[in-house]
């Protein structure tokens, strides 16, 4: 009997259920093996594109954020601006993700680390990241297992002044990613679980199950995959504009809406790190990347189609002093208004083609993409200097500033974009030096004019050290009488292979490049110390001395004039300072308040060249002075020129009614001397009366001898 039953139908039936249920169990162990593939292949290929992407992210992000602070903080580097580097430094350092921003210098000292105490000042970057980072030539990225670290040198045209670190954290890319990647696994052991429950409850459906697994495996598991790993490939290319169902209510649909918002977010910031990168924040101009960018894209489209390009270059003539007198806020703010009024003057020359971008400091550029012709870039230049020319208001007060604008020509002056940038500079360096706030086209002479400069600049530095420059003196005489009153100091340079240079020409550099400054101090005090050994028949002559619109501007001429009377002895009656009506002019108010400092220690204040400025007797009104020096243009002319003896008369009149005493410049003749003094011209120096010679010769010639 158990024979028969073992081998009968039933056992037959059993052995084949058994068989069934074998391979059915079978089957739905392999569909579930397959199953559990497909999920770990989820995980591994969402976690790779993930962790891809978000690497990506990191290191176009720093790549973005160290180019915008290397064309940031160039300025502020040249100039050692801590102050600006530390406010650029935090800004960035504000920035999601950004973990440390570090400015070091050419050795890889430390210059600024973001912290307001700059904790890390001087110190050597000795990181495993940090000799590389020193070191690059250019962008540089590289990673370690907690940052993204992004170096690039910053540059000053040709010179490398140092370099700045960017680094992105990965500690919150890492931790979501891990969120991410446990809560992918957690819903996949979930799914195994309800898998095996469903082997004990439906063993009888379990190859149908297994089959229907699979589609839905298929279906709704590896296809949504395959649509976000297209997606992340998309991201990856930069296109942020993504495409994904997002209807789906389980961890799939999570993860999908999860990668739209990534997306979304990733796009968002990009188009900021883009439009900061662009854009210079203070006037919302494009700014010097931006504009290199634009350049070349029109050059070549012009190159292209035989068309012409003029560019305008733009630089406000003595903004420092906005800054210095007022503070750099209101610096800020008078740049503000300058690209504004730059902007709505720009419709007037091409509404649709002209582009303005601010190349940082003080200057600005237009380009004109149609080649605006000779005459009609003149008058555009000319609307531009009147739009300037118009006071600003920057905290309740008023601010004049003027501009020197330089244009130059594709392809006329220059081939591509540095060299067209670099014309326009130099036309309007020109344009500087031919008296500011004025216009000039480039001209290929002009590269020949800046480099002699260059040369006549870098002789001067240390001109005075090395015995070069000194003093000659020129007689001032009384003209009722004919007495020696005193004498002016005139700075002389006899370089040993340029021969004696012209005061003109060395003093206007002196001025450009700051070396004024120092000049004008060892001046002061060589002509004190001169004057203090004048005697002539029981009196002491006075001396005159030359003061620069640097040295009024600096804040600090009472401390210095101060100075050099105690080291000298000489007593401040007979110190006369004399200030010229264009450094007067536009701050009166600042030089009233130093003037009136001057004035109360003794010492004179003469108003020289008068006469030639823009508003003449105005400025007396306003700045407290103790007499004026007629311009020898108006003398020169006396006797022939009945304007001129006019106008001299009427200025000796003025001037006494006001109480001030007058001298007359540039006595050349008898004639002059005496119809000076019938007008009764107080003073008088030129030629005739004495011509300017050194002090031991002044003093043989003018104090002894009488």
């Amino acid at each position: 009997m158990p024979g028969r039953r073992w081998n009968g139908l039933r056992a037959r039936a059993f052995g084949l259920l058994l068989l069934v249920l074998a391979v059915v169990v079978t089957s739905f162990w392999l569909s579930a093996r397959h199953q559990h593939r497909a999920q770990d292949g989820m995980v591994a290929t969402s976690s790779e594109a993930m962790q891809g992407l978000v690497t990506e992210a990191l290191q176009r992000r720093g790549e973005a954020v160290a180019r915008l602070l290397a064309e940031s903080l160039a300025n502020p580097m040249y100039y050692f601006d801590l102050a600006r580097i530390g406010e650029t430094v935090r800004s960035a350092k504000r920035l999601p993700g950004v973990s440390y921003v570090l400015v070091f210098d050419e050795q890889g000292r430390v210059l600024h680390d973001g912290s307001l105490d700059i904790d890390a000042f001087g110190s050597d970057m000795d990181d495993p990241l940090a000799f590389d980072a020193i070191h690059a030539r250019g962008l540089l990225t590289q990673h370690d297992e907690r940052a993204v670290d992004v170096a690039m040198p910053i540059l000053i045209g040709d010179e490398r002044l140092g370099g700045v670190r960017v680094g992105l954290s990965r500690a919150d890319p890492q931790r979501l990613e891990a969120l991410a990647r446990g809560d992918l696994e957690r819903r996949a052991a979930a799914d195994r679980g309800r898998s095996l429950r469903l082997l004990f409850a439906l063993v009888g459906l379990l190859l149908l199950g297994g089959i229907g697994l699979m589609l839905l495996v298929n279906r709704g598991v590896l296809r949504p995959i395959q649509r976000m790993a297209a997606a992340a490939r998309q991201i990856e290319r930069g296109d942020y504009r993504i495409s994904l169902p997002g209807r789906r209510t389980d961890e799939l649909g999570d993860l999908e809406r999860a990668f739209v918002r990534m997306a979304d977010a990733l796009g968002r910031h990009d188009q900021d790190v883009l439009r900061m990168a662009y854009t210079d924040p203070l006037t919302g101009l494009a700014n010097r990347l931006a504009f290199r960018e634009r350049l070349e894209q029109r050059i070549v489209g012009a190159r292209a189609a035989g068309q012409s390009l003029t560019l305008l270059f733009i630089d406000l003539d003595d903004f420092k002093r906005i800054n210095d007198s007022m503070g750099h806020d209101a610096g800020d703010q008078v740049l503000e208004q300058v690209a504004a009024r730059l902007s709505r003057c720009l419709p007037q020359a091409d509404a649709e083609t002209a582009l303005l971008a601010r190349l940082g400091g003080d200057e600005f550029v237009v380009l004109l993409a149609t080649g605006a012709e000779h005459d009609a870039a003149r008058q555009l230049a000319e609307t531009l200097l009147h739009e300037l020319q118009r006071p600003f208001t920057v905290l309740g007060k008023q601010a004049f500033l003027g501009a020197s604008i330089g244009i130059t020509r594709f392809p006329d002056d220059a081939s591509e974009p540095r060299s067209l940038l670099k014309a326009g500079d130099l036309a309007m360096y020109q344009a500087k030096l031919a008296g500011k706030n004025c216009i000039r086209f480039f001209h290929a002479a002009m590269d020949h004019a800046v480099a002699e400069s260059a040369q006549l600049e870098q002789a001067l530095r240390g001109a005075w050290d090395r015995d070069e420059l000194s003093l000659s003196f020129q007689p001032i005489y009384d003209l009722a009488n004919r007495r020696l009153v005193g004498a002016e100091s005139l700075l002389r340079w006899t370089h040993p292979m340029l021969g004696v240079v012209p005061p003109t020409v060395f003093v206007a550099v002196a001025e450009r490049s700051g070396l004024i400054e120092s000049i004008g101090r060892e001046v002061l005090h060589a002509a004190c110390r001169a004057a203090a050994d004048w005697h002539i028949a029981g009196t002491r002559p006075f001396v005159s001395v030359n003061v620069s619109a640097l040295q009024l501007r600096k804040g600090d001429l009472v401390e210095e004039v101060q100075a050099a009377l105690s080291a000298s002895g000489l007593p401040a009656e007979l110190l006369h300072l004399e200030l010229t009506e264009t450094s007067v002019m536009g701050d009166e108010a600042q030089v009233a308040v130093l003037v009136s400092r001057l004035r109360a220690i003794g010492v004179k204040i003469w108003l020289d060249d008068f006469g030639t400025g823009f508003s003449g007797l105005s400025h007396l009104r306003r700045v407290p002075v103790d007499g004026v020096k007629i311009d020898k243009s108006f003398v020169f002319d006396l006797l022939r020129d009945p304007d001129d003896l006019a106008l001299t008369s009427a200025i000796i009149a003025m001037a006494h009614s006001l109480g001030f005493t007058v001298v007359a410049e540039g006595v050349e003749s008898e004639a002059q001397f005496d119809l000076l003094r019938e007008r009764g011209c107080d003073f008088a120096q030129g030629y005739w009366l004495g011509r300017p010679v050194p002090d031991a010769e002044f003093t043989a010639g003018h104090l002894e001898g009488r």
